[in-house]
């Protein structure tokens, strides 16, 4: 009982804080509750925002054998502060020639979207936002306006660099937000439903009691997880598919003629819009706030929630202080000629381990049908030659 009334506490805190409006219009009960929620999700990833921004510095500069921010406060962890009131103070340039309107809205534009997409997430047991039937539709409609404010960012700033940058952006996100999209239709084939929440209440049961239902455990799972993550860095402009912001090419793509704190709104928005498609990953592929071992349901199920979502932002990190920055032209055939074709292929898995009942026999048919469409693509997209070793001569 007491882990439930731990579990429920926020739960609780918002039903005491509306009875304070009883007797009032309900209409007038449904807003303050929308705005409880609303403010909620600001509190909450905003200052997860300004953690992780020093976070990654750390955990990349103890990557790297070297030291991370450590002088703003002990240990360094008033770095966001610091960083936040430069970014207030700091001039806000806009080019003369610049469609002023456009390249104010744009920053706005990408993180109002970023915003929204989180409101559909479950983080807990009753702790959807705002639970929609249509969730995941709502995620990737939010979602897709993205491109809109990209390219508003360029064309508004009248600057050569800064719409090339822009263009490659949109090309990159809309070549992967194919797959992206793709690989979620098999959950929500097998579940039958676009629910966040009911996505999560089909990965509830265990067998043994220590193997959980997730989605990520059965073969088709398993590869669309590995699509799904792998478009999410690509979605969130990430190392190594950061090349928007080629600084040896086109300095910092669509943010190039941004300052102060129009540029850090941008820079928000990529690290929330990075929070919204983890929080996703969890909800589809990794049981959302369900514990992985049946005897440990009594740590409350947000906390299970945030701990899956920060491995994930934690491998975020990882690739990035490891991985290059990958060329243009590889990121594109690599979505179009191998994430998609595993993508469909997903489905056709999904299909096999569905109609033959969900159990060994599906597993290892999914396993087959997986594993038959790779091998199939690695032999037909060989690489070696154009990888090879080079060999260097010199002249006598």
């Amino acid at each position: 009982m007491s882990g439930d009334v731990v579990d429920q506490i926020f739960i609780r805190a918002k039903q005491w804080l509306l009875s304070w409006l009883a007797g009032a219009p309900d209409w007038i009960i449904q807003v303050a509750s929308s705005l409880l929620n609303i403010f909620a999700l600001l509190g909450v990833f905003l200052t997860l925002f300004a953690l992780i921004s020093v976070l990654e510095r750390k955990i990349l500069g103890r990557m790297q054998n070297r030291y991370g921010p450590n002088r703003v406060g002990p240990f360094g962890l008033f770095q966001p502060i610091a960083d936040g009131i430069k970014m207030l103070i700091k001039e806000d340039i806009v080019p003369a020639r610049a469609d002023k309107i456009v390249h104010f809205l744009a920053p706005i534009l990408i993180a109002a979207t970023a915003i929204l997409a989180l409101g559909v997430i479950p983080y807990g047991r009753n702790m959807t936002p705002f639970a929609i039937d249509g969730g995941i539709l709502f995620f990737f409609a939010v979602g897709s306006t993205t491109e809109l404010a990209v390219f508003m960012a360029g064309w508004g700033s009248n600057n050569k660099f800064s719409m090339l940058g822009a263009m490659r952006a949109i090309a990159q996100m809309v070549s992967y937000e194919l797959p992206l999209i793709i690989t979620t239709l098999p959950v929500v084939m097998v579940v039958g439903a676009l629910s966040p929440d009911a996505i999560v209440a089909a990965q509830s049961s265990y067998s043994f009691g220590f193997v959980p239902h997730w989605f990520v455990t059965t073969p088709w799972g398993a590869a669309a997880f590995v699509l799904f993550f792998v478009s999410g860095l690509v979605e969130s402009n990430r190392t190594p598919f950061d090349v928007p912001e080629g600084e040896s090419e086109i300095v910092a793509g669509h943010m190039t003629e941004y300052s102060g704190f129009k540029y850090a709104t941008f820079f928000m928005a990529e690290y929330i819009g990075m929070f919204a498609i983890s929080g996703l990953t969890v909800t589809l592929f990794l049981g959302g706030w369900h514990a992985p071992i049946h005897v440990l349901q009594f740590i409350p199920s947000y906390i299970w929630f945030f701990a899956k979502l920060s491995a994930l932002l934690f491998v975020y990190i990882w690739l990035r202080g490891t991985l290059p920055r990958t060329r243009i032209d590889h990121i594109m055939n690599f979505a179009w000629k191998f994430m998609l074709p595993m993508a469909f292929t997903c489905i056709l898995a999904a299909a096999v381990w569905h109609y033959m009942g969900r159990g060994l026999a599906g597993w290892l048919c999914s396993l087959a049908v997986i594993g038959i469409v790779y091998i199939a693509l690695s032999i037909l997209l060989d690489t070696r030659k154009r990888f090879a070793t080079r060999t260097y001569r010199f002249a006598e």
